[in-house]
């Protein structure tokens, strides 16, 4: 594979359907960067541009990659990483301390006004819409739509589109379970404090399901799966359980060595909104956590 002037070229030696092929001589990009490189007609085939994974390449033919897809707008993106995009969604990894959205300082830098600017250097009629929100000090997996018919869609259906919701936290103390489910009712005060009640108090049923990674005496690592989706609902129910997410001081910390909150949206699994495909995101969990837990 050879470098021209940010064009990658490639003689195919054998028949494959486009995907694999290019899974095999991009080794330094994940599957769903290489998806979005294809959805965003980065792909051709003997000159010409193909976006179907499936598409069948014959023994000579050259398939060209045109790498300038960062030179338009991705590299000045800041906080945020950009794991996957197509013509209806566009997927990041968020890094902790940037708001999802603005609150009240409208001029405050958020991921959504990082990928608005993005979005709008491609093509100044282009928008993205919020799906849904991490809080300011989680990072992870976030995923936004690219219509206001696709936000709906996702928004209106979410217990049925998403069917992974998985994070993981570095919380205080040895965790003595291996695994175990928290479930209450959650109901947040005019002070926007979340409090948990074993039986219903007006509040939403939330439904944590937990399972231990590794730990020591100080710190635990903790996978962490959602049933239900409430605001503050995985830093409220490890404070129920006795051991509050590291650096969470609203929620019962009195520790923070990791100087950010020990909370991360580790992978994310829908049913694509148009192809019904499903999809798979994922990003690494922050080496300061696994330090802490060894």
């Amino acid at each position: 594979m050879k470098n021209k002037d940010r064009t990658f070229s490639y003689r195919a030696t054998e028949e494959s359907e486009l995907l694999p092929l290019l899974l095999n001589i991009i080794s330094n990009k994940s599957r769903n960067s290489i998806k979005s490189i294809l959805a965003r007609g980065q792909v051709s085939v003997d000159g010409q541009s193909i976006t179907k994974h499936n598409y069948l390449v014959q023994a000579g033919q050259l398939v060209e990659i045109v790498d300038n897809w960062a030179a338009i707008g991705e590299s000045s993106l800041s906080g945020i990483s950009i794991l996957f995009e197509d013509e209806d969604i566009l997927v990041i990894e968020k890094e902790a301390g940037l708001l999802t959205v603005a609150g009240k300082d409208k001029s405050e830098r958020t991921a959504y006004s990082e990928l608005m600017n993005y979005v709008k250097q491609i093509n100044p009629r282009n928008r993205i819409f919020i799906v849904h929100r991490l809080d300011r000090d989680t990072s992870g997996v976030l995923i936004f739509a690219k219509s206001e018919e696709v936000k709906k869609q996702l928004q209106d259906n979410w217990d049925d589109v998403v069917k992974e919701r998985l994070y993981t936290a570095l919380v205080e103390g040895n965790l003595k379970k291996e695994k175990g489910t928290i479930q209450s009712y959650l109901k947040e005060t005019r002070t926007y404090k979340v409090y948990s009640n074993p039986t219903d108090n007006g509040g939403q049923l939330s439904i944590t399901h937990f399972r231990k990674i590794r730990g020591n005496r100080q710190f635990t690592l903790v996978a962490v799966e959602l049933e239900t989706g409430r605001k503050n609902q995985i830093r409220v129910h490890m404070q129920d359980i006795g051991h509050p997410v590291v650096g969470d001081k609203k929620y019962g910390s009195t520790v923070n060595p990791i100087k950010r909150l020990g909370l991360h949206a580790t992978a994310l699994t829908i049913l694509h909104p148009r192809t019904g495909e499903i999809m798979r995101f994922e990003c690494e969990v922050p080496t300061s956590f696994v330090k802490k837990s060894l």
